[in-house]
C-alpha cells in the first residue's frame, strides 16, 4: 500500500507544480452546484472530487465506514464524516490516493464515473466546511503579544505576567464564522478617542484583519474529560486559514478581563478546505524553546508546530492587490496540542467540529507582522499600497486575501485562501 505522503506519487490528472492541491494533500471540504445539492469533496489540483458519486460507484464499499454511507458525503457540513473516527479518514485519504494515481486506471478509464465524481473548482460554490458549535481564539505568538504590550501597557513588562506558562483564549463567536468569499460588514459599536470626554457610537474607524490558522476538533470528550499532551493531536482532524476580523477602537474601548467582545464577533472568516493533519506529517518543525519549562501537564516531546508560509494581501477596490504581511506559522510559542489539552484540562467537553484559532502570527520582521495594528503601529506607520494608497487600518471595499502553504524537496501542500471584502456599515 503506497503512502499517500510519497513525494514521488502522480497524478492522472494534469497538476501545475505550483498547485496547493497536489494528489499528496487530497484537503477535504463542503461545495454545492444547483444540480447536485451541498457535498463532500476532495481538491485534486483545479478539481474537487465529489465523494457522494465516488460512493455511489461503489469505491468505497469495502472500507466499512458504517450504515450511513454514501450518505455521509451528501451533508452540509464535515462533522458526520469527521465523527466516524481516525480510521476512517486514513481509509477514505488512502482509497483516493489510488483512485488518483497516474498508474490506476480504475477511476481514469470509467469515462461515466470520471465525468460524475471530477468537477471544476470554478464550477461549484465552497460551504463553511464545519459546523462549530464552539469556537476558542488562543493568544500564542510571542511576538505579537509582546508588540501588543509595547503599544498599550508597559514596554518594560510587554508580556502579561501568567503569558508564558499559560495558553492564554477567550471564547468567541461560533455562529458569525463564515467562509471565504463572504463579504465582511464594517461593525458598529462604542469607541472613545483618547482625547475625548465621553464615548461615541457609530462604524468602527479601526478595521483590521488578524492573520490566523485554525484547527478542527475530530474527536470529542465526555463533560468531565481531560486530554493528555501525548495524546492530544488525536483529537486533531486538520486545519484551515483563518481571519479573525477586529475592530480595534470598539475592542480597546469595551476591553474587559473576560476577553474580547463585539470588537470581534461581527465576523470570522475560514478557508474552505480543510487540510488533514496527516497530509501536514511531513512538515513537522521544531517550536521556540519555552522559557520556563511549561508545568508537566503541558510539557511535550518531539516536534509539534509546523512549516507553513503565510501571507495577507490587501487590494482595494477596483485596484491591485499589495501583500502587506509574510509570516510562518511553525513560530508559534504555543503548540496545537498544547491549546487542546489545555482547554480540556478543566474538564470542558469538546465536540466534533469545534474551531481552535491560534491568534494572530506574528514574525520578527516589521514585514512578517500579523496585523494592520502592528504593520501600521497602532497608525503611526501608514502601509503602502500598489496604487499610491496608505492604510492605517482597512477601507471599504478592500479585499483582504490570505494564503497558506507548505514547502519542503519540491513537494507543496496548501490551503488555498481566505477571502473577504468589506462593506460599509449598517446605520441604526
Amino acid at each position: 500500500m503506497a503512502n499517500p505522503n510519497d513525494p514521488a506519487l502522480r497524478s492522472w490528472i494534469d497538476i501545475a507544480p505550483t498547485s496547493d492541491f497536489p494528489i499528496q494533500n487530497l484537503p477535504f471540504g463542503v461545495f454545492e452546484t444547483d444540480e447536485r445539492g451541498p457535498r463532500v469533496g476532495v481538491a485534486i489540483g483545479e478539481y474537487v472530487l465529489d465523494l457522494y458519486a465516488v460512493a455511489q460507484f461503489g469505491y468505497f464499499e469495502d472500507l466499512e465506514l458504517g450504515p450511513k454511507m454514501p450518505k455521509i458525503f451528501r451533508r452540509r457540513s464535515l462533522n458526520q464524516f469527521i465523527a466516524l473516527g481516525r480510521p476512517a479518514w486514513r481509509a477514505v485519504r488512502q482509497r483516493i490516493s489510488e483512485l488518483l494515481r497516474h498508474d490506476n486506471p480504475t477511476l481514469a478509464r470509467n469515462e461515466e464515473a470520471m465525468h460524475s465524481c471530477l468537477l471544476r473548482q470554478s464550477d461549484v460554490r465552497m460551504l463553511r466546511p464545519v459546523r462549530s458549535h464552539n469556537y476558542t481564539d488562543f493568544y500564542s505568538s510571542i511576538e505579537h503579544a509582546t508588540n501588543v504590550g509595547i503599544m498599550f501597557r508597559d514596554p518594560a513588562n510587554a508580556l502579561l505576567p501568567n503569558w508564558r506558562h499559560i495558553p492564554i483564549g477567550y471564547h468567541g463567536r461560533a455562529s458569525s464564522i463564515v467562509v471565504s468569499g463572504t463579504d465582511i460588514r464594517r461593525p458598529n459599536g462604542q469607541r472613545k478617542a483618547p482625547d475625548a470626554a465621553a464615548p461615541t457610537f457609530g462604524p468602527s474607524q479601526q478595521l483590521d484583519f488578524e492573520l490566523e490558522m485554525a484547527f478542527i476538533v475530530g474527536r470529542g470528550t465526555e463533560l468531565g474529560d481531560t486530554v493528555p499532551i501525548q495524546n492530544a493531536e488525536d483529537y486533531i482532524f486538520g486545519m484551515v486559514l483563518f481571519n479573525d476580523w477586529s475592530a480595534r477602537d470598539i475592542q480597546s474601548w469595551e476591553y474587559v478581563p473576560l476577553g474580547p467582545f463585539l470588537g470581534k464577533s461581527f465576523g470570522s472568516s475560514v478557508s474552505p478546505w480543510v487540510v488533514t493533519l496527516d497530509a501536514l506529517e511531513p512538515f513537522r518543525v521544531a517550536g521556540p524553546v519555552q522559557e520556563p519549562e511549561p508545568l508537566l501537564y503541558l510539557r511535550q516531546l518531539d516536534e509539534h508546530n509546523f512549516d507553513v508560509n503565510l501571507e495577507v494581501g490587501i487590494q482595494p477596490e477596483g485596484g491591485l492587490e499589495t501583500v502587506v504581511s509574510h509570516s510562518n506559522f511553525g513560530l508559534m510559542y504555543w503548540s496545537m496540542a498544547q491549546q487542546l489539552t489545555h482547554q480540556a484540562s478543566n474538564g470542558c467537553n469538546l465536540e466534533v467540529g469545534d474551531l481552535y484559532a491560534s491568534g494572530t502570527i506574528s514574525g520578527t520582521t516589521p514585514d512578517s507582522l500579523g496585523s494592520m495594528l502592528e504593520l501600521a503601529w497602532r497608525g503611526t506607520r501608514p502601509v503602502p499600497l500598489a496604487d499610491g494608497s496608505e492604510r492605517k487600518f482597512l477601507q471599504d471595499g478592500d479585499t483582504v486575501t490570505m494564503r497558506g502553504y507548505c514547502e519542503k524537496d519540491g513537494l507543496r501542500i496548501g490551503f488555498g485562501e481566505v477571502t473577504g471584502k468589506i462593506l460599509p456599515a449598517n446605520t441604526l
